[in-house]
This record gives structure tokens, sequence and C-alpha cells, in this order.
């Protein structure tokens, strides 16, 4: 079993990569696992407090599980992966059954922070992009896909994304083995991830 991680700021087109590095990979023998899925339960929180939340600080992260379900995987278990909801900011009641695959990637802002996560993987890649990229793709996502108004993603961005990113995100890229630039000219790089992940395999 191969395990990936793949970080990287909000917006910097992590989805983008691992689609591309998937695009070519039988579909039986990879499965993607999102960081997302693993914030903490907030099931004792109001919706009101739950808004307040800092989602961009590593404490908002069940790594603890996280790292369990890699663990199971490697021992060739199926674990029941949690599902996360951004607009009630809670995890839902369903899960995902997920499967032992030959590849598995992991994705997420934060996976890099903790270091019994960092130690499963046997590749890390950080998908870098400019500033203002990720504000403009992070701006269309929430307001398309969450519901969030122009005014509450501007001040998430200024108060809590931006300097959560320079402090916990923006350091990590010092532990990756391959950091690929997100434009239009990355296909290099994800042809080197490709070649190296064939090798493995």
């Amino acid at each position: 079993m191969l395990i990936i991680g793949i970080a990287g700021g909000t917006g910097s087109g992590k989805t983008t990569v691992v689609n591309k590095i998937i695009k070519h990979l039988p579909i039986d023998e990879v499965c993607v696992i999102s960081q997302d899925s693993y914030y903490k339960a907030t099931d004792s929180l109001s919706y009101e407090e739950r808004t307040k939340i800092n989602f961009d600080h590593p404490r908002a992260i069940d790594f603890d599980l996280i790292v369990k379900h890699l663990k199971d995987l490697k021992a060739n278990k199926t674990i029941a992966q949690p599902v996360y909801s951004f607009v009630t900011h809670n995890r839902t009641k369903d899960t995902i059954k997920t499967h032992p695959r030959k590849v598995i990637i992991v994705e997420g802002i934060l996976i890099f922070n903790n270091e019994a996560l960092r130690d499963l993987f046997d590749i890390k890649i950080f998908v870098h992009a400019d500033t203002d990229e990720r504000l403009i793709r992070r701006v269309r996502r929430d307001i398309t896909e969450r519901g969030r108004d122009i005014d509450e993603v501007l001040n998430r961005y200024q108060d809590t994304l931006k300097p959560m990113h320079q402090q916990f995100i923006e350091p990590t890229k010092n532990f990756a083995d391959i950091i690929i630039p997100n434009d239009r000219h990355n296909n290099v790089a994800i042809d080197i991830v490709r070649t190296v992940i064939n090798e493995r395999l």
C-alpha cells in the first residue's frame, strides 16, 4: 500500500491535483480520504457556537481518528469514514465505507501538521498557489457550494484563513517531498508523481 499526503492552502488546487493523479490509475486501486471529513464532532455546541469555530486551526481536526483509520487500512481493514456537513458545521450521522486500496491519497490543508499522521505518508506533496488566486477560488466555492455571502467569506479570510495559513500551513511546505506549483504548467510535476506511484506499485 502506498499512502500519499497532498497538502496546501485553501483554494490552492489540491483537488485538481488529486484528480489529475488518479485519472490514470485503475479505479479499484485508489481511494481518496479528505481531511475535511475529520473535523471534530460538535454535537454539544449550538449552531451559533459552531460558526465561531476556527476550522483552519489544527485543533479542529480529529487527527487521532485519521491516524487510526489509516493504520486500519494498512492492516487491510475496512473503515467507516465520517461525513461532515459545512452547512451545519458538524458531522452527520452517515459514514462512508472505505476499503483498503493499493494507493490511498489523503488531502487537506493541515495534514502535515500532525507528526503521527505525517509519518504514515510514503510521499508528501505540497500544492502551492498564489495568495490572490487562492482567495478568488475560496470566494467562488464558499458562495456557490456552501451558501455563504461575500462579506462572511472575506471577513473569515482576513480574520482567520490568512493568519492560519501563515502560521500553520505555509511552514509545512518544508516537510514536502514534492512541491507542485498549481498553474496550467504543472503537468511535469504530475507526471513525476505518477511515475513514482507506478514504480512503487
